[in-house]
Order: C-alpha cells, then sequence, then structure tokens
C-alpha cells in the first residue's frame, strides 16, 4: 500500500453526492457511480464515502447503494453514515467494502469500537473525529455532523478511540471543512505525535501543496472533497486527481 496516501473523500446526501463549507449550505456535485468510476480511471490510492444525513436522520446505512458503490470501486473503500451496531457493520462488509468509518456513535458509545476492533479486526475500523475551535481558540470534538458539542478536545477522543481499538483516524476540521485554506497542521501534527495509528487529515485542502504540507505534518494519508470535485471560483463541479 502507498505511504503516502491521497483520498477523495466523497459525501452522500439525500438526493447522490453534495459537497459542503464548514458542514453547511451542502451543493449537489452528482451521482456517486460516475464519480467512483472517474476517481477509478484516475488511479486513486483509496475512497471515502460518508452519508452526512443518515446519523443526523435517524436513517440505517443505505446497504443497496453501498453494494453498488462497492461494485463499481477499483479501490479500497471505507463507508461511514447511520452505523449503529456491529451488525450494521457486518452487512457493510458484505457489501465489499474494507473498512467502516465511526463518527457519532463511537464518542457516543466507545465501547462499540473496541468490540468492532475484536470482532472484524483494528485493521477495518477506522474512526472520524470532527472538531472546531471557539472564539477563544479552544477546540472541541462533535457529533452529529458537527452540530453536538462533545465535552473533550479531539486530541483526548483520538486517545480514548485509539485506545479502544481503531485502526486508524480520520481528523476532520469544521472550521476548514470546504474553504480550500489548507489544513490544521499544527492540530494534524499533535494528533499524529500523540497516537500509535495513521491519522488521515481532512478539511481545508484546497492544493497539491496543502496535501504535501498534512504528509509532512506527520499525516498517513490526506484526504480532501472540494479539491477533487469542485473548480474555480464559482465552484464548478469538476472531478480531478493529482497525477501520479
Amino acid at each position: 500500500m502507498n505511504p503516502r496516501r491521497v483520498i477523495p473523500c466523497l459525501l452522500l446526501g439525500e438526493e447522490g453526492l453534495v459537497k459542503t463549507v464548514r458542514f453547511k449550505s451542502p451543493k449537489y456535485v452528482g451521482d456517486p457511480l460516475n464519480a467512483v468510476r472517474i476517481f477509478n480511471e484516475k488511479e486513486a490510492d483509496e475512497l471515502i464515502l460518508l452519508d452526512i444525513t443518515a446519523t443526523v436522520r435517524s436513517k440505517p446505512p443505505r446497504f443497496e447503494l453501498i453494494r453498488e458503490v462497492s461494485g463499481e470501486c477499483f479501490m479500497p473503500l471505507a463507508y461511514g453514515g447511520g452505523i449503529r451496531s456491529l451488525a450494521d457493520m457486518e452487512k457493510i462488509f458484505k457489501c465489499g467494502v474494507e473498512k467502516v468509518v465511526l463518527n457519532t456513535i463511537a464518542l457516543e458509545k466507545p465501547e462499540l469500537v473496541r468490540e468492532a476492533a475484536r470482532r472484524f479486526g483494528s485493521q477495518s475500523i477506522v474512526v472520524c473525529v470532527d472538531y472546531r475551535r471557539n472564539f477563544w481558540n479552544r477546540s472541541n470534538a462533535r457529533t452529529r455532523h458537527g452540530s453536538r458539542r462533545v465535552n473533550m478536545s479531539e486530541l483526548e477522543a483520538v486517545r480514548q478511540l485509539a485506545a479502544e481499538g481503531a485502526g486508524e483516524i480520520i481528523l476532520q476540521s469544521v472550521d476548514r471543512d470546504g474553504t480550500r485554506t489548507g489544513y490544521d497542521l499544527e492540530r494534524i501534527r499533535e494528533v499524529s505525535d500523540s497516537v500509535g495509528v495513521p491519522v488521515v487529515a481532512l478539511g481545508g485542502a484546497g492544493s497539491a501543496e496543502d496535501l504535501d504540507r498534512a504528509l509532512k505534518s506527520g499525516a498517513s494519508a490526506a484526504a480532501a472533497g472540494s479539491l477533487f470535485v469542485l473548480h474555480g471560483k464559482h465552484r464548478a463541479v469538476l472531478i480531478s486527481y493529482p497525477g501520479r
């Protein structure tokens, strides 16, 4: 596996793929199957698919769609959204997905991370920790698509969930989501230095140079959404991926 992974992160809304800015103002960007086919052609290292509506609306994963996406995907696929139990995870793995991504449920029921790691192997359990800073530049982990504040910092959350058995951490800055202003390199460095599992940087990538800076700051992989699906100041939909 490429040790310097660059990963497109696709967000699934009610009607198809969307892209957000600071977790708000979703913009429709197309059909997930078409996007996957394009990333196949561009030989992306991996792909992350996150359903941003499922947990907020108390809906289960869309297993049939997950199966269709997995069937089209020629690269390792990670899926997150609406997962509430080991049974949900098992169904997702049976759809052909290599990794599940836990977010809200991981922070609400951290013991589920431990149970999942024991049953499926830690290498297949990813936890996405969303966080945002307040007026005083202090930050806290967030759940339910950024709407609920958790009474711990993102660093404390990452340490706890890595100790529970998460094999990989996606560290996502809510404040930088969709802004293309660059990653939160200070936080990436701090978190990467504090845990013994791979950290995937997400939120803020605006250029290939930003991807490189995240990797040089200690991230094992750099993930991005807007950089790979939107183009220009008018945010026109255009799927791209950095060349080799």
